[in-house]
This record gives C-alpha cells, sequence and structure tokens, in this order.
C-alpha cells in the first residue's frame, strides 16, 4: 500500500490538497491494516486521515531549501525509466 505514497515536497506546482489527503489515506490504511474500515471504525478512520492530512500539510509548509523545485513531468518520466530497467523481460 504504501508505494502509492509519493514525496510532496519541493515540486512545482506544489502538492494539492488531493495529493496531501490521499497519501494520508494511504498512510492511515497501512498502519490500521484496513482498506476500508467497518462502519464502527469509520469515524475513527476518516478522523485519523483528517488528522494525518493536517499534518502533513503542516509539514510542507515548514520545510525549507535551497535546491531548485522538481518538474513532475521530468520526474515521472525518470521513474518509468527506472521501471523498464528494472521490469524488463
Amino acid at each position: 500500500m504504501c508505494r502509492n505514497i509519493r514525496t510532496l515536497y519541493n515540486f512545482d506546482p506544489p502538492a494539492t490538497e488531493e495529493e496531501v489527503k490521499a497519501a494520508a489515506l494511504q498512510y492511515v490504511r497501512k498502519i490500521s491494516g484496513f482498506n476500508k474500515p467497518s462502519r464502527s471504525n469509520e469515524e475513527a478512520f476518516d478522523r485519523a486521515v483528517d488528522a494525518v492530512a493536517v499534518a502533513s500539510m503542516q509539514l510542507l509548509d515548514a520545510l525549507h531549501t535551497t535546491a531548485p523545485a522538481r518538474n513532475r513531468a521530468v520526474e515521472a518520466a525518470k521513474a518509468r525509466a527506472r521501471a523498464a530497467q528494472r521490469f524488463a523481460a
């Protein structure tokens, strides 16, 4: 599950709230062991996702770097090239 969590810091354009929320959802799924919680656990699960998303946004807002912002398209192309080499038949 955690393979879906992507680095969100230092990109141009910056990470959106939807991207942060998706990463938070993957994190909570991983640590809880639930892909979809039962009705009795749904409220606690949703609260945890919201709390992780808020903490993640605060972290991203507080971080500083002198490195140039990375381009999403370039990073995606690099990842595809690594995957092609790794999984070449």
